[in-house]
C-alpha cells in the first residue's frame, strides 16, 4: 500500500512543482503538456460527416439519460411531486418504520444501517437535510461562470439545450442515488460509505459480473480522485481568485497564486482540523448565498421584464440555427449540454456518494428526491443567469457570441453590475464561498475514492489531503483554458464506469421504485379507510 501512494506521489510530484512558475502562461502551458492527451481523448469526436461531429462521451451520457428517462417511465416528470411531499415530509413515518407486514423489513436487526451520524440531527440525516447539503455543493461556479462560458461560445441557444440537459439529468440522478443507497457499506464505527465504487462492485458482483464491477469501481474512484482535484478543486479556485483579483485590482504576476495560498489555508482548517464545526457554519451560509443571487436575478429580470419574450426568442431560434456559431447547431447543442452536465453532475455519480447515508428504508426514496436537484440547479438557476446574460447583452456591450471567453465570472459581473450598481462585490464574495464549499464537498468525494483504491487509514488520508490543498493553489494560478478542459474531462471520464454500472443495475432501481411506490399507495389507501389519522401522517 506504501509503495502505491509512493509512486503515486512520484508520478504527480513533476505536474505539482510547476505551481512555482512565475508567469500564468508558462504554468498554463505546462499544465496543458501534461493533461492535454487526457482532454483530447475524452472529448474525441466521432465524425458522422464532414460537418456532424461529436464527443464519443456526450453520446454515452445523454444516452444513457435518455434510457433512465423511458426504462423509468419518465420518472423526471412523473415523480416530480412525490419528490417535493417527501421533502416536505410527508412519508417519513413509512421511511423509518417501513411497511414490514407487506415487505419485510429491509435490514433486519435495527435501523443503524439506515443512518447517518450527524450531531444535529439526533444521529439521522433527513431528506431536506440532504437536498440542501448537495445543492450548496452544485450551486455555484458552474452557475455564475458555466453559463456565461457557454454562452460565448454557443450563444443564446446553449440556454435551450443546457435545460434539456438539466431536464434529462433529472433521470440519471434519480437512478444512481437510488442505488447509492441500496449498496451502501457502513464501517464498524458507523460511519457510512456509499457511491459508484460500492455499487458498482456489490451491485455487478450479484448480477455475475463481479470482475467487470470491480474494473469499473477502480476506474471510477481514479476518476473521481481527478475530479476532486479538478472541477471540485482548481476549477473553483480559479474563477474565485479571477473575480477576487479582478475586484481589488490585483495585478502581480503572482497575485493567483496567494489567493490560493490563503484559500488553501482556509480549506486545510476544515478538511484537517474541524470540518463537522466549520460545515455547520457554511451550510447555512451557503444557501443564504445562493438566495442572494436568486434574488438578484429576479430584480433584473423584473425590471426588464418586456425583454424577457425577446431574449426566450433569441434562445428558440439559436438553439435550432446555430447561425454564427462555430459548429452551427451542433456546435450550439454541444456547449450547452457540457455546461449543463458540469453544472448538475447527472450522470457522473458523485451525487451518489454524498445522498448514500441518508436516513430511509427504502432507497428508491432518496433517489426521487434527488432528480430535484438538477431541477434547482439547472434548469431554474442556469436559466435565470442566462437570461440576466442575454437581456443585458442584446446589443451585445460586453459580450460578442461565437468568440470564447476567458473569465466567466467577470463577465456575468458585468451583466449584473449593469443594473445593480457594484454587485460585483456581492458577487465576488458569493463565488468565493461557493468555491470554499464545493471544495470541501469534492474532497469527501474524492477521499472516498482515494480510501477505496488505498485503504482507510490516518496517513492515507493526509497524503490525500496535502495533495488536495496543493491543487487549490495551482488552480488559482492557471488561467482558466487549461482548467475547465480538465475539469471537463476528469467529471465526464467518470460519466462512464458509472453510466454502464447504472444502466447494468436498472431492474433493480426499478424494484426499488415499485417497493417504495407500493409503500406510498398503502399509506394512502389506509388514510382513505380511515385507519390512518391523516393530520398525523401529513
Amino acid at each position: 500500500m506504501k509503495k502505491r501512494l509512493l509512486t503515486l506521489l512520484l508520478l504527480i510530484t513533476p505536474l505539482l512543482t510547476f505551481a512555482q512558475s512565475s508567469t500564468t502562461d508558462k504554468i498554463d502551458t505546462i499544465f496543458k503538456d501534461y493533461t492535454g492527451w487526457f482532454v483530447k481523448a475524452i472529448f474525441y469526436e466521432i465524425p458522422f460527416s464532414e460537418t456532424f461531429q461529436i464527443p464519443w462521451v456526450l453520446i454515452v451520457l445523454i444516452g444513457g439519460a435518455l434510457y433512465f428517462t423511458f426504462y423509468f417511465k419518465f420518472i423526471n416528470f412523473t415523480g416530480f411531486v412525490t419528490a417535493i411531499q417527501v421533502v416536505r415530509g410527508k412519508y417519513e413515518d413509512i421511511e423509518k418504520h417501513g411497511v414490514d407486514k407487506l415487505y419485510g423489513d429491509q435490514t433486519p436487526g435495527g435501523d443503524v444501517f439506515e443512518t447517518i451520524k450527524d450531531e444535529g440531527a439526533d444521529g439521522e440525516v433527513s431528506h431536506f437535510q440532504a437536498l440542501t447539503a448537495a445543492l450548496s455543493a452544485t450551486v455555484g461556479l458552474g452557475n455564475i461562470a458555466g453559463v456565461a462560458v457557454a454562452l460565448s461560445i454557443g450563444g443564446p441557444g446553449a440556454t435551450f439545450w443546457m435545460i434539456i440537459a438539466g431536464l434529462l439529468g433529472m433521470a440519471s440522478k434519480f437512478a444512481e442515488c437510488t442505488l447509492g443507497v441500496k449498496y451502501r457499506d457502513v464501517g464498524e464505527d458507523g460511519t457510512v460509505y456509499g457511491g459508484p465504487m460500492y455499487y458498482l462492485t456489490k451491485g455487478l458482483k450479484e448480477k455475475g459480473a463481479g470482475g467487470l464491477g470491480k474494473v469499473l469501481a477502480v476506474l471510477f474512484a481514479i476518476f473521481v480522485i481527478g475530479g476532486s482535484f479538478g472541477g471540485g478543486n482548481m476549477f473553483q479556485a480559479n474563477q474565485a481568485a479571477a473575480q477576487f483579483t479582478k475586484l481589488f485590482e490585483l495585478t502581480g504576476p503572482n497575485a493567483g497564486m496567494y489567493f490560493g495560498l490563503v484559500m488553501a489555508a482556509l480549506v486545510a482548517v476544515v478538511i484537517i482540523g474541524g470540518i463537522k464545526r466549520i460545515a455547520s457554519v457554511t451550510e447555512k451560509v451557503v444557501p443564504f448565498m445562493a438566495g442572494i443571487y436568486v434574488l438578484a436575478a429576479l430584480i433584473i429580470l423584473f425590471a426588464n421584464y418586456s425583454l424577457i419574450d425577446d431574449a426566450f426568442m433569441l434562445i428558440y431560434e439559436g438553439a435550432f440555427s446555430g447561425l454564427g456559431i462555430a459548429g452551427g447547431l451542433i456546435g450550439v447543442m454541444i456547449q450547452g449540454i457540457r455546461r449543463g452536465a458540469f453544472s448538475n453532475e447527472a450522470g457522473v455519480g458523485s451525487a451518489a456518494i454524498a445522498h448514500s447515508a441518508v436516513r430511509t428504508k427504502y432507497p428508491a426514496s432518496e433517489g426521487i428526491v434527488a432528480l430535484l436537484e438538477p431541477f434547482v440547479d439547472t434548469v431554474v438557476i442556469c436559466t435565470m443567469t442566462a437570461l440576466v446574460i442575454i437581456i443585458t447583452n442584446f446589443d451585445g456591450q460586453f459580450m460578442q457570441y461565437g468568440v470564447e471567453i476567458k473569465e466567466g465570472v467577470e463577465l456575468t459581473a458585468i451583466a449584473f453590475d449593469s443594473v445593480i450598481p457594484h454587485f460585483s462585490i456581492v458577487l465576488t464574495i458569493a463565488v468565493i464561498l461557493f468555491a470554499f464549499s464545493t471544495m470541501i464537498s469534492w474532497s469527501y468525494y474524492g477521499m472516498q475514492g482515494w480510501k477505496f483504491l488505498f485503504g482507510k487509514g490516518k496517513i492515507t488520508d493526509l497524503v490525500y489531503k496535502v495533495l488536495f490543498l496543493m491543487f487549490v493553489v495551482i488552480g488559482a494560478s492557471i488561467s482558466l483554458g487549461a482548467v475547465i478542459d480538465f475539469s471537463d474531462a476528469m467529471i465526464f471520464a467518470m460519466v462512464v464506469p458509472n453510466i454502464i454500472g447504472v444502466i447494468m443495475l436498472s431492474p433493480v432501481i426499478k424494484k426499488e421504485l415499485i417497493k417504495y411506490t407500493n409503500a406510498i399507495n398503502k399509506k394512502e389507501e389506509a388514510i382513505e379507510d380511515g385507519a390512518i389519522d391523516v393530520n398525523d401522517h401529513m
